[in-house]
């Protein structure tokens, strides 16, 4: 089990990396990227404290610790800035917040995003098919989320990045101890979302495919 959108007290999660990480090794979690939100205020502060505190959890050897970010709310002109930022400062995993129906994503992100060098878009909402084909053409992965209100669109995002040949990656989003959650939980979330059970094996291998990208 691998979860590449994770959230710490670093942003607006609840736990202290060591803690989010220590709970994520018990219920089975074998990589982890820990994806707090920023943006131009804040990118510079939580990035090398991130890296650093993976570096520190990784010389223990239970779980595979990424450094990530989520951009989040930035706006669509300012995000191919701040994504070669991210990277600089030693991002492994970059996500960018989508247009979820559930909050005022400024329109055009999702667009914006798939134009940069990123690796997950995230719930992002109420993908267009042209979205979904450039996610396909660029190898970025479009998220399937088990976060409550987010996963609202899961079917529509499953179904156009099928259609596109896009690939699917399967997250948390977590904020809290109990967003963290089993793999079972996962696998039904993703066969609610209308996916098959070769396509739910599929999301674990495209994780382990951007686990691998990370450790480039």
């Amino acid at each position: 089990m691998i979860d590449l959108h994770t959230h710490s007290l670093f942003s607006d999660g609840e736990l202290l990396p060591s803690e989010l990480v220590r709970r994520a090794k018990v219920i089975g979690c074998q990589a982890i990227a820990i994806t707090d939100h920023a943006d131009s205020s804040n990118l510079d502060f939580v990035l090398p404290r991130m890296v650093k505190v993976c570096e520190d959890l990784n010389r223990e050897g239970e779980i595979l610790v990424i450094p990530g970010i989520e951009l989040t709310h930035v706006p669509p002109s300012a995000l191919p800035d701040l994504v070669k930022e991210a990277r600089r400062l030693g991002a492994k995993i970059v996500v960018v917040h989508g247009e979820t129906i559930v909050e005022p994503v400024a329109p055009g992100t999702n667009k914006e995003a798939l134009l940069c060098d990123i690796d997950i878009l995230a719930h992002p909402g109420l993908l267009t098919k042209e979205e979904a084909q450039l996610a396909g053409e660029r190898d970025i992965f479009l998220e399937i989320t088990t976060r409550r209100g987010h996963s609202l669109t899961n079917g529509h995002v499953a179904k156009l990045a099928k259609e596109a040949g896009a690939n699917l990656v399967l997250n948390t989003d977590a904020h809290s101890p109990e967003d963290l959650i089993s793999d079972q939980m996962r696998e039904k979330i993703a066969l609610g979302a209308g996916l098959t059970p070769s396509d739910v094996k599929r999301l674990e291998e495209n994780a382990r495919k951007l686990v691998e990208k990370a450790r480039c």
